[in-house]
């Protein structure tokens, strides 16, 4: 299994869970965040903006779904504008479900 955390515009949070739901991945936990990336932030007449907001999307998929989890977050974020996003994947070593106890199987 592998744990995604996808950073995004906040307004294309739709497009990106919609597109996830079209590949058959539901699961996912959303959080709004702050942050600021290469560019760190940006500036709008004489004002700098150094945190933007943004949302934080985390889910968990079997290997077999990575690629396609990846290119529907890619799909539904890019506006090909600085500041579409950070896409992260990490090992996910074990999964227990809190309510039953019982591990879960990839």
């Amino acid at each position: 299994m592998r744990m995604i955390r996808a950073v995004i515009r906040p307004d294309r949070e739709e497009q990106v869970v919609n597109a996830l739901e079209a590949t058959g991945i539901v699961s996912l936990t959303k959080m709004d965040v702050f942050g600021r990336g290469q560019q760190r932030g940006i500036q709008v007449g004489g004002r700098i903006y150094s945190e933007l907001p943004k949302v934080m999307l985390t889910l968990v998929v079997e290997e077999a779904k990575l690629e396609a989890a990846i290119a529907a977050i890619q799909l539904g974020a890019k506006t090909g504008q600085h500041g579409d996003g950070k896409i992260f994947i990490s090992p996910v070593d074990a999964a227990y479900t809190v309510r039953t106890g019982q591990k879960v199987q990839e």
